[in-house]
């Protein structure tokens, strides 16, 4: 029986979980060190890292001697290293994160000396539905995977059809990716027997040829001298390379996401463990994605090296905290405290690079202007806030047309007021022209109060010397006490309604504001911009109604819960108690148009203050919750940021939204593709199969759509239908805004049979203080894609970068203040449309362009990418050349499958590379 199963000796390593990263990483260097010598000491060894290269650059910056050793295994495909960066959680980041992962990860193994051809992924809870097209885009042939397979799957071998329509060969590891680990564990003469058993377990999987014994488990190393048992050694990619079997066209098919618990719990209440660190994921990629990369690509000027560097740096940050358990906050409060700062780390990198380009954009344009860049591949009207001097309120657009403003704030100007019994110690403030930030525009003495006028660009004659005889001449004057004032020039912020290219910008002028017409004056209560109405009821939920008189009442009904899960599973308490209604509700309106609308709703509940026992303590919280409601002008969705202080434990909070017209099922964006999930989840395995799910871009059903800012819980509770026909439908939408939980793992989770971890306090996880969820609410007609959720989704999330200009007058304020009319263009002008094609990803490789695009759309659709190029290619996902492409007059025509995800490269004759 032993010729009939091969052994793959592995480990799978969690870089940081219940431990944070330095602390596993010292035990990752012991493991590490005993499968290198037993490599050396045994030809027959063979060793498979589980899929992530990031253990192995973690091991050699604590022991680069043996990088040699480590590089002439791989060499010899004994030690499988790759192909990932890191096992990303496939739910709680994008689809760049998770390609740029792969990306990564195969470059650096292949550095090393190969890299596993297979798609790994033994941990993650769950898969998406595009890793089959992520993988295949890779040249990855197989998948091999554990959790998230469906109760149908009966063979250890399937075909898994990915939401564009590609199909993978996937191993499937029943009993786990350590199905195998108690082989060697015993007494030799008792080998025997524990082979038969674990074929007879095996065996109905995988009728035919060898079988798949994973020896190895979490943060260890197989034992040595396994190969004297006479068993075949092989790395997991050789295993599968061996597999003739029948080609994924005759396996039984899987389609789309694997989220089932029939096989093995997936943990879902990751998504809403520390809702924190997927606001600050969401905000990392968001900044890196669409302004780092593309800016840097698209602006000539600065230092491009360094831009390239800093994204690069800021990319394998993100990537990094991407781990399964990094990003799903089920670790130790130091590993999330830990996370939360790295990602932080990479967004400021990214920033970095935002801020490199946007001094160049600056110096483009005179101090009295703005450019506004806008991030979309498609042409934009949309708002742009500005400070302006009140003297100068008003903008003009670079032909000298009006544009239309409104005004929303005054600064204050004192910046600062102090007492000085020596006056000249006010020289010791100022450096040159600059004084707590600001430009010296004026200043003047009066009595015994000397006065300092500042400016963010000031524009008067200015020369230190006037300003220091000046302070001497008053202090000389008289003896002090003097009251030293700093004033700020009056500025206003308004909002500006601008037209921006696609990938372009527009600049703006300040000019003396005209006095507009007024907003006419609207209901207490009600805003309304012509494309929606919404109004605030007594009960502090929100009434929207359409152009159409689409209607949706109820909405943003807060409801409270108990929550005595931890960080892996929600499990309300056996006597829970929901609070679903204020105590007394005060609406205020803030402003009234003509851009911007705007009215807070602010409910005063009273919550449980924690778990106790079996219920909720009697003790209770008053809680504030605000919800600030905003249209604006030429936008058919609401605004909303949800804010409360959170003083409660052991809890949820969710807002709820009843939907236009009941629903069967859900449409969520992610990851590259839009999945359509039902009400219901598959169980099995011992989890309550819960069906709440994760959403990035948007989330839409029964006529109304929630656009995100980052990866958020949603569910479609079931309740009961008006008449037998509404049966097995849902009437609501409910998101979670927070969910504090005490314990990594509890030994007793009501909703899971067996411990997911250490039952380890987590008091961090609670999640106490400011709560803050932002997200737009749209009611529509028609189905996601009918009613343009992609583009709305883009238009929602990517706000248009204001940059003040900077060029002109010089310090001493002799020069002319004149913007720079010649600035440079951009390296290429680029434009994308097509019915729900949306940009993922634009950067330069190579002398290339590359342009990511994907289909968002549940038919075939037509990419056109319009620009100043005349050579364009397909490439793959790492870069390599597939087939050119027509690009006469500057213009490709991509058709795509409903879902395909592209890689376009595009540039001029003369600055195309030539073909490897």
């Amino acid at each position: 029986m032993s010729t009939e199963i091969v052994v793959v000796p592995h480990t799978h390593w969690d870089r940081e979980w219940y431990l944070p990263f330095q602390r596993f990483r010292m035990g990752l260097v012991r493991m590490l060190d005993e499968v290198l010598d037993f490599l050396e000491a045994d030809p027959a060894y063979r060793f498979t890292m589980d899929g992530q290269l990031a253990a192995v650059e973690d091991y050699l910056e604590i022991r680069p001697e043996r990088r040699a050793d480590l590089a002439r295994f791989v060499g010899e495909g004994r030690f499988a290293a790759g192909p990932w960066t890191i096992l990303s959680d496939e739910f709680l980041c994008s689809g760049e994160t998770l390609i740029r992962n792969l990306e990564f990860g195969l470059r650096g193994a292949r550095e090393l000396g190969g890299a596993m051809e297979v798609g790994y992924l033994p941990d993650q809870f769950g898969h998406c539905a595009q890793m089959p097209q992520i993988l295949a885009l890779a040249g990855l042939p197989v998948a091999c995977l554990w959790r998230g397979v469906p109760g149908s799957v009966e063979r250890d071998v399937f075909a898994w059809r990915g939401a564009d329509g590609t199909v993978i060969r996937t191993q499937y590891l029943p009993g786990g990716y350590g199905n195998a680990v108690a082989l060697f564990t015993g007494p030799a003469e008792g080998l025997g027997d524990r082979l038969d058993a674990f074929a007879s377990a095996m065996r109905p999987w995988h009728p035919e040829g060898p079988l798949l014994a994973m020896y190895g488990a979490d943060h260890s190393a197989p034992a040595a001298g396994i190969s004297a048992a006479g068993l075949r050694l092989a790395t997991l990619g050789e295993y599968l390379a061996g597999q003739p079997g029948p080609e994924a066209a005759d396996l039984p098919v899987v389609e789309g996401e694997l989220r089932s618990h029939a096989r093995a719990n997936i943990l879902p209440g990751v998504i809403s463990a520390r809702v924190p660190l997927k606001r600050v994921m969401g905000r990392a990629e968001r900044v890196l994605t669409r302004y780092a990369e593309p800016l840097s690509a698209l602006w000539p000027g600065g230092d491009r090296g360094a831009g390239r560097r800093l994204t690069e740096l800021a990319w394998r940050g993100v990537v990094a905290c991407s781990g399964h358990d990094s990003i799903t906050g089920c670790g130790a409060d130091e590993t999330a405290q830990q996370v939360a700062a790295r990602i932080a780390e990479a967004e400021q990198t990214a920033q970095a690079v935002v801020d490199l380009v946007s001094s160049t954009l600056a110096a483009t344009a005179g101090r009295d202007r703005i450019v506004v860049v806008n991030p979309s591949p498609f042409a934009r009207t949309a708002l742009v806030l500005a400070d302006l001097p009140e003297t100068r309120a008003g903008l003009a657009a670079h032909d000298g047309s009006e544009v239309a403003t409104q005004r929303l704030a005054s600064a204050p100007t004192l910046l600062d007021e102090s007492e000085m019994d020596d006056l000249t110690r006010l020289l010791g403030r100022v450096h040159e022209r600059e004084l707590f930030g600001h430009e010296i525009a004026s200043w003047s003495a009066e009595g015994n109060v000397f006065t300092v006028v500042v400016g963010r660009h000031a524009t008067t004659r200015y020369r230190y010397d006037d300003l220091r005889a000046a302070i001497l001449s008053a202090a000389a004057s008289s003896p002090g006490p003097w009251r030293v004032r700093t004033l700020a020039e009056p500025v206003v912020t308004v909002a500006a309604r601008v037209e921006v290219p696609a990938l372009g910008r527009a600049v703006l002028t300040a000019v003396p504001a005209r006095d507009g017409a007024a907003a006419a004056p609207g209901a207490a209560g009600v805003l309304d911009n012509g494309l929606l109405r919404v109004s605030a009821e007594a009960d502090g939920t929100l009434t929207m109604v359409t152009a159409s008189g689409l209607r949706a009442e109820g909405v943003g009904r807060i409801v409270e819960g108990g929550d005595v899960g931890d960080t892996y599973n929600h499990a309300p308490p056996a006597a829970d108690r929901l609070v679903g209604a204020p105590e007394r509700v005060t609406v205020t309106e803030v402003c009234s148009g003509p851009l911007v609308w705007v009215l807070e709703v602010a409910g005063s509940y009273r919550w449980p203050l924690r778990a106790d026992g079996d219920g909720r303590s009697a003790e209770e919280a008053e809680v504030a919750v605000t919800t600030r409601v905003e249209l604006r002008a030429g936008e058919p969705y609401a605004r909303l940021t949800v804010t409360f202080d959170n003083p409660c434990r052991d809890h949820r909070v969710r807002w709820h939204a009843p939907l236009p017209r009941r629903a069967r099922a859900s449409f969520a964006e992610g990851q590259y593709a839009v999945v359509r999930r039902g009400l219901t989840g598959e169980g099995g395995c011992g989890e309550e199969p819960l069906p709440t799910y994760p959403a990035s871009g948007f989330v839409a059903a029964g006529g109304l759509a929630v656009l995100l800012e980052h990866v958020t819980e949603y569910e479609l509770p079931v309740g009961p239908g008006g008449d037998a026909r509404d049966a097995g439908t849902a009437g609501e939408l409910a998101l979670t805004l927070v969910r504090g939980v005490g314990y990594l793992s509890r030994n007793r989770n009501a909703l899971r049979d067996e411990p997911a971890g250490p039952q380890i306090a987590t008091p961090d996880a609670q999640c106490a203080g400011t709560v803050t969820a932002r997200f737009a609410v749209h009611p529509h007609e028609g189905t996601w894609d009918e009613a343009g959720l992609p583009r709305l989704a883009e238009e929602y999330l990517l706000d248009l970068l204001a940059v003040p200009g900077s060029a002109g007058a010089d310090a001493a304020g002799t020069g002319p203040d004149t913007a720079v009319e010649a600035a440079p263009p951009p390296v290429a002008r680029l434009e994308l449309s097509g019915e729900g094609v949306v940009l993922g990803a634009l950067r330069e490789r190579e002398g290339w362009l590359e342009v990511r695009l994907a289909a968002q759309h549940p038919v075939a659709t037509e990419a056109v990418l319009r620009g100043d190029f005349d050579v364009a290619r397909l490439a793959d996902t790492l870069g390599r050349p597939l087939r050119p492409l027509a690009a006469g007059g500057g213009v490709v025509r991509l058709p795509l499958r409903p879902f395909e995800i592209a890689t376009v490269h595009v540039a001029r004759p003369a600055s195309a590379p030539a073909e490897p």
